[in-house]
């Protein structure tokens, strides 16, 4: 029994000893019981919104009081015209907007009756639903509160419009979501094991015998995996278009572009892994423990950004999955074109000469 004490004692003290083995026993579930206890939940927090008042009455003003005090949106600008609300939806910059028509407060006093417009992003069809009932249930608790000493009752219509997606089809968020997840991790998990690959078989010392500089071998061992991802990105947009009824709005030309270049970081990630990595095995874990996770929770896919505490917001910025399924959602699903997402663009760009960079510069020119 003293001897397997000792046994006991020994493995005890070799997962202290092993760093990495104590982080993943006790810090990894604190992390991620955090991280999900803020990031996964279904209620739609601080969605940002615009309101268009024609009639600036009273009335008008305690309703966008009581839709701003809300705990569900945060007003960020007034508008002043149709196309304003238009031109704000396009840059992404509100998921609502609340239209009150002229004369709001003489129609509900005259004639008991009075109607609200209800402007709804539905490219993201849940989401949409979702504000346009919280909004409808606070106006229908101030139409409550206006009752409760009248005789004749007091109604408020809401006018429901959604854009994008007047039918409200579930793919029309799903095909972007899913574009970005399976290019992020068919790319990256191709290609972190590339290089590692080649040390444990023993053939690196042929690579780097080679007159090949490390910049060109790097690069060299990303074209095929473009070439095949390139086949990825026909077949997504086919099955998309024809299987899902997802047309696509915008041009076509800049959506494959802009595929392209998310596919070319996406293996920028992969072979800095395959850099750091010792082994296949290690590779191909981290490439889905660091990848798959934070594409599904940071990139807007499954749970709105701006519902998460402001630093996971901040954390979101460096997944690059996230400009990726924003400038797939104005392309693809908005018909918006490069003007709208030329910021996203240029995030992606500077993200893969990073990636790249560093893995250049990590890449081993001596096994030993």
């Amino acid at each position: 029994m003293k001897q397997f004490f000792v046994f006991v004692k020994k493995e005890w003290l070799h997962i202290w000893r092993d760093k990495r083995t104590l982080f993943i026993l006790i810090w990894m579930p604190v992390v991620q019981i955090l991280l999900y206890g803020f990031a996964l939940t279904n209620e739609v927090k601080n969605s940002k919104f615009a309101i268009f008042d024609q009639s600036k009455d009273d009335a008008t003003t305690k309703i966008s009081n009581e839709i701003s005090a809300s705990r569900y949106f945060n007003l960020v600008k007034n508008v002043y015209s149709y196309q304003e609300i238009e031109a704000t939806f396009k840059k992404g910059e509100i998921r609502l907007a609340v239209v009150f028509p002229p004369g709001f407060r003489n129609n509900l006093l005259h004639s008991n009756h009075a109607q609200i417009q209800l402007i709804a992003d539905a490219s993201d069809p849940n989401t949409a639903n979702m504000l346009t009932n919280y909004a409808t249930a606070i106006i229908n608790d101030y139409q409550q509160t206006l009752n409760q000493n009248e005789k004749l009752p007091y109604t408020i219509n809401t006018q429901v419009r959604m854009l994008y997606n007047p039918e409200l089809k579930g793919a029309y968020n799903f095909v972007p979501g899913v574009m970005a997840l399976v290019l992020m991790l068919v790319c990256a998990m191709m290609t972190s094991i590339s290089i590692v690959r080649e040390k444990e078989l023993g053939t690196m010392e042929v690579i780097l015998v080679s007159p090949l500089k490390p910049f060109r071998i790097v690069i060299a061992k990303t074209i095929p995996y473009l070439l095949v991802s390139m086949l990825n990105i026909t077949s997504i947009l086919l099955l998309s278009v024809y299987a899902l009824d997802v047309p696509i709005m915008g041009s076509l030309i800049l959506l494959i572009a802009e595929s392209v270049l998310f596919t070319i970081t996406s293996l920028s990630v992969g072979i800095l892994i395959s850099n750091t990595a010792k082994t296949q095995q290690t590779a191909q874990f981290t490439s889905v423990m660091s990848l798959f996770l934070p594409t599904l929770l940071f990139s807007g896919f499954l749970f709105p950004v701006e519902n998460m505490p402001l630093p996971l917001q901040i954390i979101s910025n460096i997944v690059p999955a996230k400009w990726y399924y924003i400038i797939v959602k104005a392309v693809m699903i908005k018909g918006l074109g490069f003007a709208a997402v030329w910021k996203e663009t240029l995030i992606l760009i500077v993200m893969t000469l990073v990636l790249l960079g560093i893995s250049i510069k990590k890449f081993k020119i001596r096994l030993q």
